[in-house]
């Protein structure tokens, strides 16, 4: 079950970014790194992962976020209500399974 948890720090750590590019842009690998208290390596790859969804895009000074970020914001609020209630129904089940 580690992917999960994995996958939901992943997404914390893109939401986190995007976040302080919309408020600091542009910014640079180490400028994030020192603002988030994330290692070099870590936002190097999410930058990747940002760019390659179209919610990021690369400019000589730093990276800035693209109108598509917004909309991703707003329709991950929803996303992750569905994600809760998918959740907890798993949860009913695997109870009712002990």
């Amino acid at each position: 079950m580690g992917s999960i948890n994995d996958e939901l720090e992943l997404l914390e750590r893109h939401i986190r970014m995007l976040r302080t590019l919309r408020e600091n842009e542009p910014m640079g690998i180490i400028r994030l790194s020192e603002n988030l208290k994330i290692p070099q390596h870590k936002i190097r790859y999410s930058l990747r992962m940002l760019e390659k969804e179209g919610l990021i895009k690369p400019t000589p000074e730093g990276a800035i976020c693209t109108p598509e970020a917004e909309k991703f914001i707003f329709d991950l609020d929803e996303a992750i209500a569905d994600a809760i209630a998918h959740m907890k129904r798993i949860r009913r089940m695997v109870r009712d399974s002990l």
